[in-house]
């Protein structure tokens, strides 16, 4: 720090590193990778992954080899070594070149993004660390993401689709999704449900018959869809398979949503359904949400400990990736990898895959069954929400309320023999993750976050009942 020309750039990965340390130490947490709520809870990785034991499935259109780990470009890094889906401070390049780097070398050949991801920013940055590498190295998945009714006409979302093509450097898309199938949406103040929206945004303005001209024409190699929500949007795109010919589905998987996603959020469909829907049509699965927005790797300390007792040398994380790779018709598990240690987990937990076996099946069964007791809010923390009109931060609010939650420092009385301690814990780090102006008390309700939301949760409730919560704890009334 002694040089007086230290750039921008290395003074905010400096800072942002410090400040890292500094809230590890304020929390007493782990490291920082197992508390930033942005990817897998790790173990010590060692650096010596095989570069050839990648683990593939083939695409029955093509033919051609799809790593069963892909790259989800939701979570890059910043330069001041945060989040950009967060931050939205400028992007770490060289960071993203360097991760990228290392994953083709280690055999991971698909890459997935959108025009929504890293407010923007992710394309471009995709664009510039894959075109470093010879084309036929990996291949690119993005997404026609028009979520605001302003982007629902033809010329719009046509050029949403043109601009990713320029921003990709690519002359092709390998695979293309229809963004956000399932969710709804207000248009005049009038509330649509998934039908409807899919029938506006794609339909009824000719944009899916564009698309499937683009991919007769070759500019689009694979065309599917991504689910979120109404589960009669999901039904009526794969009963008309016969029509469309989908060449993939992205759903969320993982051993919980398995059969608890309803149980989670009744606005959501369980795995199991989706999934056996899917493979029975033919159609081959993408997964995303393979940890939940990160909550199977930071499970409650009982549950990990299990895990931990049948594989230590493994992290709570790999148990998820492996219990979905070991399903035949996934063709690919997307991972928003924002560290060099997520991403090095991951592939040495499919370097090659080692199926879970019927023991571990119902080891994680079990471990399904307990965390769904648990009153978490079911928030992946993809900041769909946000920004808030108001200036609330939704979800670290509900990031702070679930860890709580999952270390067992919830009271639900001043009589619980913890209820100090819970306290505490709860209020002091609430004020030191979440800025008092940007805490659930200042939520009014107005709604302009909920049509936004995947999971569909009723955010101002669950907002006001946080608030709520944390007024009892303040004045001890619970």
């Amino acid at each position: 720090m002694s040089d007086k020309n230290i750039s921008r750039r290395e003074f905010l990965k400096i800072a942002g590193a410090s400040a890292a340390v500094t809230a590890v130490a304020a929390t007493g947490c782990g490291k920082v990778a197992e508390n930033s709520g942005l990817g897998n809870t790790t173990t010590s990785v060692s650096k010596n992954i095989p570069t050839d034991k990648m683990t593939y499935r083939v695409n029955p259109k093509t033919g051609e080899k799809v790593s069963i780990l892909g790259y989800g470009f939701m979570r890059l890094p910043t330069i001041s070594n945060q989040s950009a889906r967060e931050s939205g401070d400028e992007i770490d390049q060289e960071t993203v070149n360097q991760l990228t780097d290392y994953a083709i070398e280690h055999g991971l050949n698909l890459f997935d993004t959108s025009p929504a991801y890293c407010r923007g920013m992710s394309e471009h940055a995709m664009g510039i660390a894959l075109s470093r590498h010879p084309r036929d190295k990996y291949f690119i998945s993005t997404k026609l993401s028009t979520f605001s009714p302003q982007q629902w006409t033809f010329e719009a979302s046509t050029g949403m689709y043109k601009n990713s093509l320029k921003e990709l450097q690519t002359d092709h898309i390998d695979y293309l999704h229809l963004h956000g199938i399932g969710m709804t949406s207000f248009v005049d103040g009038k509330a649509l449900d998934g039908l409807e929206c899919l029938q506006k945004r794609y339909i009824e303005n000719g944009v899916l018959d564009f698309l499937l001209k683009e991919r007769e024409a070759g500019r689009i190699r694979n065309l599917g869809f991504s689910y979120h929500g109404d589960v009669k949007v999901f039904d009526y795109l794969v009963d008309n398979n016969d029509k469309y010919h989908w060449d993939f589905a992205m759903i969320q998987m993982n051993y919980v949503d398995w059969k608890y996603a309803k149980q989670i959020n009744p606005s959501n469909t369980d795995a199991e359904y989706l999934y056996n829907r899917l493979t029975d049509a033919g159609i081959p699965v993408f997964v995303m949400e393979p940890i939940l927005g990160g909550r199977l790797a930071k499970l409650p300390t009982h549950l990990a400990e299990n895990l931990r007792e049948r594989r230590p040398e493994s992290s709570v994380a790999s148990w998820s990736f492996r219990w979905i790779a070991t399903h035949p018709n996934i063709l690919t598990i997307l991972s928003g990898m924002t560290y060099m240690e997520h991403l090095q987990d991951n592939l040495s937990t499919l370097c090659p895959l080692e199926e879970c076996t019927e023991d571990e099946n119902v080891l994680l069964q079990r471990v399904a069954d307990e965390f769904v007791k648990f009153p978490l809010v079911p928030c992946t923390a993809c900041q769909y929400c946000m920004p808030c009109p108001y200036g609330v931060d939704i979800p670290t609010t509900f990031t702070h309320y679930n860890k709580c939650v999952n270390e067992g420092f919830i009271s639900v009385s001043t009589q619980d023999a913890n209820f100090v301690e819970a306290r505490k814990r709860f209020l002091i780090g609430y004020d030191r993750v979440v800025e008092p102006k940007r805490q659930a008390n200042h939520c009014i309700g107005c709604g302009v976050c909920q049509p936004h939301c995947p999971q569909n949760i009723r955010i101002a409730d669950k907002l006001r009942d946080i608030d709520k919560y944390i007024e009892q704890l303040r004045q001890e009334t619970l």
